[in-house]
């Protein structure tokens, strides 16, 4: 078959804080070991990628780079020839917008305008105009890791304040551009069932034109430290500490249950709250805050290892489209705990306990199981890791990954 040559545009890519980042990151690999060539596009933070693969930067004014008005203020008016681009991108964010998938779109479509020599581009989750005119000049597949309205209806619930919920409109307002070009989406690449079932209701989209495509991961980065010994007393999970979706609040009460019996037990929180923030304030009302620990901006090799020394990993989003949290902990042969939503059960099987989300009475008692009995659920987290190797390696994800390459291409061809 013909070697590509592939560009994937990423609105946005941090190293650090999500996924996205290690999404572009080892998806540009796995595609370059199998002898395409591969160029990122990327949106301002930029991602960490492997020797080989050309970053391409696509500079906006990054204005989430910090949230003072003078900060932004000036970022603004230093900026040169400025486009209409940036004006939206400035006044949008004035207004508690986030108008970065809106402008990258225009940027990439822009760039590519004048850089015509790739034969397909992939598109990472800003389902933005742009993508609609890039599909008119080149084949073209969308990564939807999941409708962001599921995102935009939690934080609503979230909260009964006002102003806060008027804030969540002005930030998702992104939304009504997403739901009008997705459906216009010819190829669309999702990680999960789940996801595409919502993709499907969400966005009105075409049941055929949505393809499941599992995320992959590097198990030998995420293998067990044999030679480290698990703290009895220690949890692990990984959150954006301050988002609703993800849950983290009925791991924090299951946290304050658990110590009533184990003052010694901790929970290392991989993300960072905001100052003063919801979750701040939540760990001091229940008076733990000895017993938790956050870790921000850390490599992969200590994410492993923080891994390699907990005892069980605990998972208790409300939605997950894929849930790399979830492949991360049982390819280190840590004993999970997750909610029992979403997609969720497709990555676990059998191979760690599902409970009812929002509920820290089952979570503290699960937990206390786990440790009571651990030999038992330590065996299946061994063989959790074997089912990772097995259906989530990325020479079997790119190989799924090529055949809707080649088919978006002769589709295109034929139109």
């Amino acid at each position: 078959m013909q070697k590509l040559n592939i560009a994937i545009l990423s609105y946005r890519s941090a190293r650090f804080g999500g996924g996205q980042g290690v999404y572009i990151r080892d998806i540009s690999f796995a595609l370059s070991l199998m002898g395409h060539r591969v160029d990122v596009i990327s949106g301002p933070p930029y991602p960490e990628l492997h020797d080989g693969i050309k970053l391409i930067e696509l500079p906006g004014l990054n204005l989430f780079e910090t949230f003072s008005f003078r900060d932004r203020l000036n970022k603004f008016i230093k900026k040169k020839c400025k486009t209409n681009d940036d004006y939206y991108e400035f006044f949008s964010t004035l207004i508690g917008g986030f108008p970065e998938l809106r402008t990258f779109g225009n940027r990439a479509n822009k760039f590519l305008d004048s850089n015509k020599d790739y034969d397909i581009i992939i598109d990472n989750q800003s389902i933005s105009y742009g993508m609609i005119e890039i599909q008119k000049r080149f084949p073209l597949v969308e990564i939807i890791h999941h409708p962001i309205t599921f995102d935009f209806r939690f934080e609503l619930a979230s909260t009964k304040k006002i102003k806060y919920k008027i804030s969540r409109y002005l930030w998702y307002s992104f939304l009504i551009m997403q739901k009008k070009v997705a459906p216009k989406l010819k190829t669309i690449v999702t990680p999960s069932k789940s996801s595409k079932n919502g993709i499907v209701g969400e966005f009105n989209c075409k049941s055929s034109n949505i393809t499941v495509i599992n995320n992959g991961l590097d198990y030998e980065e995420f293998a067990p430290i044999s030679n480290i010994e698990r703290n009895k007393n220690r949890l692990i999970t990984t959150a954006s500490a301050d988002v609703a979706l993800k849950g983290l609040d009925f791991s924090l009460k299951a946290l304050k249950l658990l110590k009533k019996n184990n003052p010694k037990i901790h929970l290392i929180i991989i993300g960072a709250p905001k100052k003063n923030g919801h979750t701040e304030k939540l760990i001091k009302k229940l008076n733990i805050e000895d017993n938790v620990i956050f870790k921000k901006n850390i490599s992969r090799e200590k994410i492993r290892e923080l891994y390699s020394t907990s005892s069980i990993a605990i998972v208790s989003s409300l939605y997950e489209g894929f849930g790399y949290p979830v492949i991360e902990a049982m390819s280190c042969e840590v004993p999970l705990i997750a909610t029992n939503i979403s997609s969720i059960p497709e990555l676990v099987r059998s191979y760690g306990i599902l409970i009812d989300p929002k509920d820290e009475k089952k979570l503290s008692f699960n937990i206390e199981k786990v440790l009571n009995n651990y030999d038992d659920y330590k065996d299946n987290a061994i063989k959790g890791r074997q089912h990772v190797i097995e259906t989530f390696n990325w020479s079997k994800i790119t190989a799924e990954y090529e055949k809707i390459l080649y088919k978006t291409i002769e589709k295109f061809k034929q139109c």
